[in-house]
């Protein structure tokens, strides 16, 4: 899950102070969650999944199809 987070920001060029600002926390409170030493709140999971539209099911490796919803 934290490999995840890390490759979604990563993959739109983002940096971790901008995800951390519109998350409304700081960067190193972010960086916790992508390096895994803080666990990630079901708050924060449901707001980087619909930042990225995708599922939380995705961020958390459950599924490996990216897609928000699946038909």
């Amino acid at each position: 899950m934290y490999k995840r987070i890390r490759d979604l920001r990563e993959d739109r060029d983002l940096n971790q102070t901008q995800v951390a600002k519109m998350l409304g926390m700081s960067q190193t409170g972010y960086s916790k969650y992508e390096t895994g030493e803080n666990d990630i709140p079901t708050a924060v999971l449901i707001k980087l999944a619909r930042f990225y539209h995708t599922s939380v099911d995705y961020i958390l490796g459950e599924t490996d199809n990216p897609c928000r919803y699946q038909e």
